[in-house]
């Protein structure tokens, strides 16, 4: 299995309503070099508070073998255009290394953070964006007309002064972060890589991601094996079980807000806690936040997160991941060298998995 991590390096989970550790672009290049000597097969940055793409830019120039991505950018916020000449530049400077990985957001950030007037489904104009990029590098890559007309997008005007030509290894491989069924099938028919939501369960992945992935790649006459896999998960560890019990309650807090949110409900409802999750909802709705993490049970905790000490959670991802995911993130916190050596150790174990 491929284990892959996030920047910033070494980040502590910070639960509900506090400040995460802030990304420092001035130590990017020394971090993705560490990610690199750590052993992780890949990095991948975020678009939270700094641009993806500058991050990756960044990493690329101070590494040579880790693969690269964003996970993810919000794609109804730009144009196919603007997507597709940023990832061709970004697979030109990591010299084929690079993954574009595409969210949707919901609409109340599409239209009120980001000031896009219009929402259709997000499920079918993410399908005809991913076409559209994939038309813009074929046109490109192989001078190909680019006459491509959806109900979103019309692209017809090819001028050499913007056309930056044919590139080493085109091939750029279209991550999807998906959580609801309909989005899982478009992953099937033209994405490479399905990314589960980390609130998503083993359960939630077998019954109903994975038959809406199978659906959408046999309607497109593809092969479901084809669409990788990348988990996400929530993971508590540490060296101890004092250090545990703090980060463990810091996930619990992640997962008491992940409940209340209603984008995420249908994994709840999968488990049966579809009620739990609107009385959460309720407190959150009247900033009572102290009071919702106590509502997750350690029963709970176990099925949407991976908890364990440092003995013990390469078992335990593997008993979320093992034949269903082709790569996991493990981005766990480390507080000394001792810990760097050991994470290094927890990788290489993971890998062999």
């Amino acid at each position: 299995m491929k284990v892959e991590t996030v920047l910033p390096l070494g980040k502590v989970d910070p639960g509900l309503r506090k400040p995460e550790q802030p990304l420092d672009l001035t130590t990017v290049g020394d971090d993705a070099r560490r990610v690199e000597e750590l052993g992780y097969d890949g990095l991948f940055a975020s678009e939270n508070k700094e641009d993806p793409f500058v991050t990756i830019a960044v990493a690329a120039q101070t590494t040579q073998r880790l693969q690269l991505g964003n996970s993810v950018v919000i794609a109804f916020a730009r144009s196919p255009a603007v997507t597709a000449m940023f990832a061709w530049s970004m697979q030109k400077l990591s010299q084929g290394r690079f993954t574009l990985g595409l969210g949707s957001q919901v609409r109340a950030h599409i239209q009120r953070r980001f000031g896009v007037s219009d929402w259709t489904p997000a499920g079918t104009w993410m399908r005809e964006y991913v076409q559209a990029v994939r038309a813009i590098w074929d046109c490109w890559q192989n001078d190909a007309k680019l006459d491509f007309e959806g109900d979103h997008y019309r692209l017809n005007l090819v001028v050499p002064q913007f056309n930056p030509g044919p590139i080493a290894k085109p091939d750029i491989p279209i991550h999807l972060a998906a959580l609801n069924p309909y989005m899982c099938q478009v992953a099937g028919e033209v994405a490479d890589s399905l990314g589960p939501h980390p609130i998503c369960t083993r359960a939630y992945i077998e019954d109903v991601m994975l038959p809406a992935v199978r659906k959408g790649a046999e309607k497109t006459g593809r092969d479901p094996g084809d669409v990788k896999v990348a988990m996400r998960s929530l993971i508590a560890t540490g060296p101890d079980e004092e250090t545990l019990h703090d980060r463990a309650e810091a996930v619990r807090a992640r997962v008491a807000f992940y409940a209340c949110t209603p984008s995420y409900r249908a994994v709840f409802e999968h488990h049966g806690l579809g009620d739990l999750a609107k009385r959460l909802s309720g407190l959150a709705r009247e900033q009572r936040w102290e009071e919702m993490p106590p509502m997750i049970s350690d029963e709970m905790l176990h099925t949407f997160a991976v908890v364990g000490t440092f003995d013990e959670i390469i078992d335990r991802m593997r008993q979320r991941c093992a034949g269903i995911a082709d790569s996991t993130e493990f981005s766990i916190p480390m507080t000394s060298d001792t810990e760097y050596e050991r994470l290094a150790d927890l990788i290489k174990t993971l890998q062999q998995s």
